[in-house]
């Protein structure tokens, strides 16, 4: 992080925003800067690349599920936009730690001992360790006695949208964010690598909530893609992985997407489509969202 802090510093808060009596390597100022740079960061990633998706990727013919809330869209983007401050408070505290010079992120392809070799290893296992991470994070989480508290929330969108991507309860979001934080300080990480993870975890997350099923017949079976985690939001005890099955297939908690055997959100729309169901649903919403616009 101390990459966007310096290119922050040098072309923006050095000399627009701070006094020149500000250090840049001041305690104070670097909290400060970091918690606005993460805010807009995390704003920035999960708006631009929510919209692509949404827009370029998503099938709007989930909307019609039965499932499918009112004002479902800008629901999940203002518990997410609510939730994305209080999440960033002990995420800049790691910020801060790594800028500091705590963690083992390092400059340089040299700096590692395996050179290129250590930088491609590192990249898949660090894909490998935040899987296993966020799996039992997240099957801790669905805990009877911790599910209602903080990932509830996240469960409310059963047939999601790339918005949804974001929209946890602060607790549950950092929790799920920690291993992607943990993993420097245990292992070296080139520092631009680090960023280049970040973002296509951002990206990944939303993917997986994006309604697209397609999936490479090879590859089906290895990587965890939108329609297996559709599955985990419709029937809960499923699919808890973040990019692969493998720890669904260990824990015993793996689900084959329903979304690929007919048996899907978009099945379940033409089926209703078919019988004439659909339409007097629509008209009831419609007619709901009617009145409730008047009483607004």
């Amino acid at each position: 992080m101390d990459l966007v802090l310096n290119v922050a510093d040098h072309y923006v808060l050095t000399p627009y925003v701070y006094p020149s009596s500000w250090s840049e390597e001041g305690a104070l100022r670097q909290i400060l800067s970091l918690l606005v740079l993460t805010n807009l960061g995390a704003a920035v990633l999960y708006l631009g690349l929510g919209a692509i998706s949404y827009f370029c990727v998503f099938d709007h013919t989930l909307m019609k599920h039965p499932h499918f809330l009112e004002n479902q869209v800008r629901r999940e983007i203002k518990y997410a936009m609510t939730s994305l401050p209080w999440i960033s408070l002990p995420t800049v505290a790691l910020f801060f730690a790594e800028v500091r010079g705590y963690s083992k992120l390092y400059d340089n392809v040299s700096d590692h001992p395996l050179g290129w070799t250590g930088f491609f290893i590192s990249m898949i296992s660090f894909l490998f360790f935040t899987d296993m991470c966020i799996y039992w994070i997240h099957r801790f989480l669905h805990h009877k006695s911790i599910y209602k508290l903080f990932h509830k929330p996240h469960h409310i969108w059963k047939v999601p949208t790339p918005f949804a991507s974001h929209a946890f309860h602060p607790v549950d979001g950092f929790l799920q964010g920690l291993p992607y934080h943990l993993y420097p300080f245990l292992f070296p990480l080139h520092k631009v690598l680090y960023l280049g993870l970040y973002v296509f975890v951002n990206i990944w997350t939303i993917s997986i909530h994006d309604g697209d099923y397609r999936v490479p017949r090879l590859l089906t079976a290895f990587i965890n893609g939108s329609a297996h985690h559709t599955d985990h939001h419709l029937f809960f005890d499923y699919n808890y992985g973040q990019y692969f099955t493998l720890w669904d297939r260990l824990g015993g908690s793996y689900r084959h997407p329903s979304g690929l055997m007919g048996k899907g959100p978009l099945d379940l729309i033409r089926r209703m489509e078919r019988e004439g169901r659909l339409g007097e649903r629509e008209e009831k919403r419609n007619g709901h969202q009617g009145k409730m616009d008047k009483e607004e």
